[in-house]
């Protein structure tokens, strides 16, 4: 999703000031740990000054912790000599891309170094015989599709940050994307990535050269969506997609949600699915025309924005259906874009949907969580009634063919106790999805935000058995310490070790 606008986040300064008191690195410590990162990257490479910190010290969420040091390496090498230094000081080590996360995943709680991957930011191959490419972390997501459009292929995930979110962090959150539903989100589409361990080492998860089906425990799998808790993503190899040979992009208007609801399921259970099935309330299309005068209509309860692609053929008869199915199951109106121009302006519109917000609120909460598609009615039920509960207003924009959530929950950064409020409210949300038989993430990943959410759809003993691989990796845990699994202070019940020294209440504990 669309970053959260500047002045949600500085609304927010220090809402989670669990970094207040975390232990940092002792002036000596720091001034040699400063010194040898000096020397392997070059001192153009390595920040210090507060001022220089402070821009690495959040993400788009609403937590805030300046780093110690920053650490800005060009290569894969460099990347693993700054880990490997970092570590050897017992420092913790944050992974960063372009800083787009929506839950904390990059914000250095513990203080210590941050290792930003943004200067390896080069496609250093498009394969276009095997339809692969081999691009650094720091690529942003749409400049891939850009340069390998002239092969007639395109990168298929696309979240709606894809202008300024990089490939690494895609990686690190497996984020998905409007067009993931028939495709499938990052990790569908990753063959192979390099990676620098906490030791300093270099290696290589997947099969670089492109082969599937490797023998092998799939610890490429395992790395993806681990946001950092792991190893440092430094090389990635992508599957490519030819492009389609024909699409047609189409905007359902309904009266209401309910309605709109739940023609997508109709959608589906008619046996088609679509490459996107968006939709949007009535406060996010209105935001949308005064921002980006897309062509939503204003009056509407409900639009879906549906688009199929592939064979000519194939393609119209599709379309036609879907319009068909709208009809019946009660759009008032079905309409296709007839020109390059108005499917990329209906497109604009959506992957602007957060930051057209602006033009109704400074501050808005954007939440992620998860509910089969076929009881989206009814979660949205329960979205409307936490709005009117918490006295917030929640416009709605989600990838509605999978069930996807993104409520934005409007509040007042400048009135005292709106941010508890509006975070207590989210955390109903993310209740209410779990007892629907959803997830408390369904792309922004779980960082520092959600950790404790963890708790509502894993036992202690499939966090414990997470965090045994975490420790294989990491067995000193300074890789983005306290994300994704609950504090340890709030410890964990288990019958019994699986393990781990000292068991499960050891670790935990």
């Amino acid at each position: 999703m669309a970053q959260m606008d500047e002045g949600a986040r500085a609304g927010a300064g220090g809402h989670v000031a669990a970094a207040a008191d975390a232990p940092r690195l002792a002036p000596a410590a720091h001034e040699w740990l400063a010194a040898d990162l000096r020397a392997a990257l070059g001192a153009e490479s390595v920040l210090t000054a507060p001022a220089d910190l402070v821009a690495y010290g959040f993400d788009a969420s609403f937590l805030e912790a300046a780093p110690d040091i920053v650490a800005l390496p060009h290569t894969p090498e460099q990347v693993a000599q700054a880990a490997r230094i970092a570590t050897a000081a017992g420092a913790p080590v944050v992974a960063r891309g372009s800083g787009t996360g929506l839950c904390g995943g990059a914000v250095p709680i513990r203080g210590g170094v941050v290792i930003s991957t943004a200067r390896l930011n080069h496609i250093r191959q498009i394969d276009a015989a095997n339809r692969r490419a081999t691009v650094e972390p720091g690529v942003i997501n749409v400049e891939l599709s850009q340069a390998a459009r002239p092969y007639g292929l395109y990168y298929a995930p696309d979240p709606a940050s894809q202008r300024i979110s990089t490939i690494g962090g895609n990686v690190a959150t497996n984020a998905g994307g409007p067009h993931c539903l028939a495709l499938g989100a990052t990790a569908a589409h990753i063959l192979a990535v390099q990676v620098a361990l906490a030791s300093g080492e270099l290696l290589w998860l997947g099969d670089e050269n492109g082969v599937q089906n490797a023998p092998g425990l799939d610890l490429m799998g395992a790395l993806i969506g681990s946001e950092g808790t792991l190893a440092i993503v430094t090389q990635i190899v992508t599957r490519l997609l030819p492009l389609p040979e024909s699409v047609r992009t189409l905007l359902a208007i309904f009266p209401d949600i309910a309605t709109g609801s739940q023609t997508v399921s109709a959608i589906i259970g008619a046996g088609i699915v679509p490459s996107a099935l968006e939709m949007m309330d009535r406060v996010i299309c209105q935001a949308i025309e005064r921002a980006f005068h897309a062509g939503y209509p204003e009056d509407a309860g409900s639009v879906l924005l549906i688009e199929v692609d592939g064979p000519r053929e194939l393609v119209e008869a599709q379309a036609a259906r879907i319009a068909a199915i709208c009809a019946t199951t009660g759009a008032r109106e079905t309409r296709v874009a007839r020109t390059e121009a108005e499917r990329a302006a209906l497109w604009k519109g959506r992957k602007g949907a957060a930051a057209a917000l602006g033009q109704i609120t400074s501050s808005f909460y954007l939440q992620d969580a998860v509910v089969p598609r076929s009881r989206l009615p009814r979660i949205m039920e329960r979205v409307e009634a936490i709005g009117a509960e918490y006295g917030l207003l929640i416009p709605n924009v989600f990838h509605a063919g999978d069930g996807n959530l993104h409520p934005n929950m409007v509040f007042d950064r400048r009135k005292p106790g709106d941010i508890e409020r509006v975070m207590r409210a989210g955390n109903d949300l993310l209740r209410a999805c779990v007892d629907l038989g959803g997830m408390v993430s369904g792309e922004h990943g779980i960082g520092l935000e959600k950790r404790d959410a963890m708790r509502y759809v894993f036992s202690a003993r499939d966090l414990a058995a997470m965090a045994q691989l975490r420790l294989a990796f990491d067995p000193r845990e300074l890789f983005n310490p306290d994300k994704i699994f609950p504090e340890s202070a709030a410890c964990l019940e288990a019958s019994a070790p699986i393990g781990l020294r000292g068991g499960i209440n050891a670790w935990f504990c």
